[in-house]
């Protein structure tokens, strides 16, 4: 029995940890070719090692801010395996939800240009390297999104600010790659990764799987409907499958599915995020 993916050939940027590289592995167990891209070449390399077929991934080592690197990566991609079908744009770092009233002004401009460069800017170089081959495939680009992309709390402003634009992206892309190439949205509750923040913070070796291994096995459990479900990013990797697949997706596109938890369902948790003020 092949997968929904048999056959397919992705380019997932931010592959190397997190939800990036459990796409990736959940790509070639349905029978996809995956090359990741990340700015680190150790990651890289242990994911594909650690793949459940390391013939079918290749890793690169790149930067999305250059676009020279990522044209680059296509190119080689398509060299490699034959041509390209899907991008996953997924590379991003967060803000640890560093409040506005937290940040002087320098900080602000600093974590601004800095944030939305990788979570935005990053998807637009990445969209724009690969939509040439994805024209040719009548492939698609899958973003990951955040629940930071329709509510807030979920990062702070700079952060918030960055997945709403990245919803828009997604939407303005849909539109204007059709109907050649489908462009959706995956947008993502909190999990389990080595999510890290920002240089202009000192948060560049802060990981969100340490804050998770703090709260330890006992804590109390998140306040979200599905509050029992699993933090571990391979659980996640479902919907990036459907939405890669043109067979079962064909007529999706600027959709964005929500595997959050439940988090749009959620009752009133505070009334207000300023009361300490």
């Amino acid at each position: 029995m092949t997968g929904w993916l048999d056959g397919y050939t992705a380019l997932i940027t931010g592959g190397g940890t997190g939800i990036g590289r459990a796409v990736a592995h959940r790509f070639v167990a349905e029978g996809a070719c995956v090359t990741v891209l990340g700015r680190q070449l150790d990651p890289l390399t242990e994911s594909v090692g650690n793949s459940p077929d390391p013939s079918r991934m290749h890793a690169i080592q790149a930067d999305v801010l250059d676009s020279d690197q990522l044209h680059a990566a296509v190119a080689e991609t398509v060299d490699r395996f034959g041509k390209l079908d899907t991008l996953v744009a997924n590379a991003g770092i967060w803000d640890y939800q560093r409040q506005l009233t937290r940040l002087t002004a320098k900080e602000l401009s600093d974590t601004f240009d800095e944030l939305f460069s990788v979570n935005v800017k990053g998807y637009f170089l990445a969209a724009e390297a690969a939509w040439r081959e994805l024209v040719k495939t009548r492939g698609s680009i899958v973003m990951t999104l955040s629940n930071a992309s329709f509510y807030v709390n979920g990062g702070g402003p700079v952060y918030t600010a960055s997945k709403h634009a990245c919803l828009g992206l997604m939407r303005e892309l849909a539109y204007e790659l059709a109907p050649k190439v489908r462009v959706n949205g995956v947008a993502c509750g909190g999990m389990n990764t080595d999510l890290r923040g920002p240089e202009s913070l000192a948060l560049q070796g802060r990981s969100l799987a340490t804050s998770f291994a703090k709260k330890g096995a006992d804590a109390a459990p998140p306040p979200i409907p599905l509050h029992d479900s699993s933090t571990d990013p391979h659980d996640f990797t479902g919907s990036y499958v459907l939405l890669a697949s043109r067979e079962q997706s064909g007529p999706i596109t600027g959709q964005a599915i929500s595997v959050d938890g439940g988090i749009g369902v959620r009752g009133f948790a505070t009334a207000a995020g300023g009361d300490h003020l």
